[in-house]
């Protein structure tokens, strides 16, 4: 059974939602927090300038959400669409209603691979060609609806039965809501669809409250921590109605013990916690549950709740995601302050092919490394390139939260 994602939509104009003062970054970060399955965008512009400030957006979008996120609107040769999944898209939408599109269907598939491009704006007969030709998504755009009831997506279903009948092929089938859905709750509305029989896209609990171990009140603890970063931000405690409560809205619940209620944290604050992933330990008497933290965790205002420090031991940092934030920090700080006899600002005031120059020399040198036996030599060479890497990265303006979100994508 084919499930229902629901997609949102926004346009895209000079780098800003189209009809909109709202941010294009917390517009998508909204959708993906509260549980859409993706972002459709379809970039508007009449000029090269239009175009880079479009793409800068759809780069910032990419590396805010967790989400999919499908980019078209104004592609006219293949370079479009390879330009489009460089700035990160996870697919290319390609409209059947423009010729230019459709011939450019199996180049694209055969250069990026099909399951890079999304088809929009046909009939059956032109997207079971489509879909021969290398298509892998079929796109139903139903504008922007105002009724998100069962009805409308059971008629949607329907209209896509209709396309499947005539097509042999795994698709995705999305519903792509306006920017009239802002006060949508996705996953309310997923549970509605599954609860009527439809097959919607719910991340599912493999446990139940009763398997876990709780205190004599019922209450067990839960640890939370931010999930990129994995910093604890607090702890507190859920009874079965906060457990059940999280898993249905994708947002912490909790128990107060102060006030015997539920609470759900950012209700007044606005610093709403929204789920990513939940373990629990070896004993199943505790709970692990890792966010993405709005604001700050701490009622004092303080990002995490643990920021009294009352014992420290000098010791060397050895987290890899950690050590490469540092040393990239130091080089930023090196080229907005310059201190004199500083070799990273020797390198800044030589300028961009001098830097090129020395990534290139010690790439060299890790080559030569590599034929040594001896992986000292090799751990030295590869510190020495990286070190020449992040002040490229500096010069260029390219962060390590760029290269990591481009690496996952891949």
């Amino acid at each position: 059974m084919n499930c229902i994602n629901l997609i949102s939509k926004i346009e895209l104009k000079n780098g800003n939602v189209c009809g909109s003062d709202l941010s294009a970054v917390e517009l998508c970060r909204y959708y993906s927090n509260y549980g859409a399955d993706g972002i459709i965008i379809f970039e508007k512009s009449e000029n090269d300038s239009e175009h880079e400030l479009n793409i800068d957006t759809v780069k910032d979008i990419v590396s805010a959400v967790d989400i999919p996120v499908y980019l078209g609107g104004n592609i006219k040769r293949l370079e479009d669409v390879k330009k489009y999944l460089y700035a990160g898209a996870d697919m290319a939408i390609l409209d059947l209603s423009k010729e230019s599109n459709s011939a450019m269907i199996k180049e694209a598939s055969d250069r990026f691979g099909k399951d890079k491009l999304i088809v929009t704006n046909g009939d059956s007969k032109a997207v079971k060609l489509a879909i021969d030709n290398g298509a892998y998504m079929v796109l139903a755009d139903y504008g922007d609806s105002t009724d998100y009831g069962v009805k409308t997506i059971y008629e949607v279903a329907c209209d896509f039965d209709i396309i499947n009948s005539n097509v042999n092929t795994e698709m995705t089938f999305g519903y792509a809501f306006g920017l009239s859905d802002k006060a949508i709750d996705y996953m309310s509305l997923k549970h509605k669809m599954s609860d009527a029989g439809f097959c919607a896209n719910i991340t599912k609990c493999i446990i139940s409250f009763s398997d876990l171990k709780t205190d004599e009140k019922g209450l067990i603890p839960v640890v939370v921590q931010d999930y990129q970063t994995n910093d604890v931000l607090m702890m507190a405690y859920m009874n079965v109605e906060a457990f059940n409560a999280t898993i249905h809205t994708g947002r912490m619940t909790y128990y107060s013990r102060s006030r015997n209620e539920l609470w759900e944290k950012g209700l007044t604050s606005g610093h709403f916690q929204y789920l990513k992933s939940l373990e629990i330990d070896c004993d199943n008497d505790t709970l692990l549950a890792k966010v993405y933290q709005v604001g700050a965790a701490c009622h004092t205002n303080n990002r995490s709740c643990f920021y009294r420090n009352v014992y420290k031991k000098d010791y060397k940092e050895n987290n890899p995601h950690k050590v490469f934030e540092d040393v990239y920090n130091i080089i930023l700080d090196r080229k907005a302050n310059p201190k004199e006899g500083s070799y990273t600002n020797y390198l800044f005031d030589k300028g961009i092919d001098k830097i090129l120059k020395k990534v290139g020399e010690e790439c060299t040198e890790i080559v030569i490394a590599a034929k040594n036996p001896n992986p000292e030599e090799i751990k030295y060479e590869i510190s020495d390139f990286l070190y020449h890497v992040m002040v490229l990265m500096a010069e260029r303006g390219v962060t390590w939260e760029d290269v990591t979100t481009e690496l996952s994508r891949r």
